[in-house]
Order: structure tokens, then sequence, then C-alpha cells
């Protein structure tokens, strides 16, 4: 359920487009996301297509894989944020190469997950990156942290000083960030209201010069940042 709705009225319809070169893969993705009540407004076999498909439906998610026919998914992905800013892309693949991780993110993805997320995994992505928030998965996240030499150089200087920005608060809610918290569950963690999350999260995101969620995550790992939560207070 989105923040914001009122827990009495009917879950909000996320509005899909499902991107994959498998016709069967399309229907898969189609039963979970029906089946949990949001709609699939269009489907796409390759990356052109998946463009075109994009513009004409104006879908909350695109749900796509990574390695397509013609324009492939990391170049379609940016084309699409870039077309489209409101557009969230969900990068769903069965290889969790670094390089696709990276690519992806750097492409403007809000999520990358393999294909073999359990179907509640997908939704939960699916809802969660239309409702503003950024995922990536536990694995994935481990590999892209060692990929980058998370704790040495000139970066992991910059992150630090980057981290000395931020108040006590500000590292609690960069914690809650880390443990893969929406903004509704850090409120109810720290016992603020839902915009003063929503507020924090944004001082964070901003005072680290990161772009979204998925990089203050990166940006904390690459300094060793303990995510330890405090108590509220």
């Amino acid at each position: 359920r989105r923040r914001g709705v009122d827990p009495a009225a009917p879950p909000p319809v996320t509005r899909v487009v499902g991107v994959d070169d498998q016709p069967t893969m399309r229907a898969a993705f189609r039963t979970i996301l029906e089946a949990a009540g949001h709609e699939v407004v269009g489907e796409a076999g390759d990356g052109d297509e998946a463009l075109d498909v994009s513009e004409r439906h104006a879908p909350d998610v695109v749900l796509r894989d990574v390695r397509m026919p013609g324009r492939d998914g990391l170049s379609a992905t940016a084309a699409i944020v870039g077309r489209r800013p409101d557009a969230k892309v969900v990068v769903l693949t069965t290889f969790d190469l670094d390089e696709y991780v990276t690519g992806a993110l750097d492409a403007g993805a809000s999520g990358f997950l393999r294909k073999n997320a359990r179907p509640e995994e997908l939704v939960t992505a699916v809802e969660r990156v239309a409702d503003g928030d950024a995922v990536l998965d536990p694995a994935v996240t481990r590999r892209l942290i060692e990929h980058l030499g998370v704790a040495a150089g000139a970066a992991a200087r910059s992150a630090d000083r980057d981290l000395d920005r931020l108040t006590e608060r500000e590292k609690d809610v960069l914690a809650l960030i880390c443990e893969g918290c929406t903004n509704a569950e850090i409120a109810e963690r720290l016992g603020v209201g839902a915009a003063t999350s929503k507020t924090h999260v944004s001082r964070v995101i901003t005072k680290l010069g990161v772009r979204d969620r998925v990089q203050a995550v990166i940006r904390a790992y690459e300094v060793g940042f303990a995510p330890v939560t405090r108590r509220p207070g």
C-alpha cells in the first residue's frame, strides 16, 4: 500500500509495461502483477518497442530485461527515463554481473532484481519504485559494493566528508535506508511523522550528493558506514 493512502481505501493501481524478449516471461509478469491488483498496460519484446510502448501508455513503472534484441536494456532505460522522467524502471535479469548493475543505475533505473526473485518480491519492487523508493536486490548490492572497491582511495575520502555533513538523526535515517526501509517504515522506526521522514530522506540524499536511495546506500558502504539504528528521541 502506498504512503498517504487511507488504509480503508482500495490499494492504488500501478500501471506497468512489461518488457522481455521471451513471451513466457511477459506472461508471467502480467499474471503476477494483475493478481496483485495492478494493471499491465503494455508489453514489448525488444528495446526499441519498449521505448515506443512506454511513450504511448505512460506507465508508472517499466519492468524490463537488461539483455534484449535491438536497443539494449541499458540504453533503452536511459532513453525512457530521459523522455519521461516520471517513469520508474525496474531492471530484471538472470545476470547479476557488476557491469549490468552499475550500467542500469547509471542509466537511471530505480530498481534491480534478478529474474529468480519471488513473485511477492517482484510486486513489492514495483510498488516501492512507483511510490518513489528505490530497490536493489541484497545479493546484487553486495556484488556492487565489492566491485566498486568501496573502502579505498579518493572516492572513499570524499564519501567520508559527505557523511560528516549529516546530523546524528540523518545518520539514523541513512542506517534505515541501508536496511531497505521505506519512508513510512523510517517514520515508524524513528517515531516521527511521514512528512518529517520524507524530509530527512531528501536531506540525506542531497547532502551525500547522490541521485537516489540506492546510490545513498552505495555511498554509505564506501566508507564502511555500519548501519546501527539508535533509539528515537
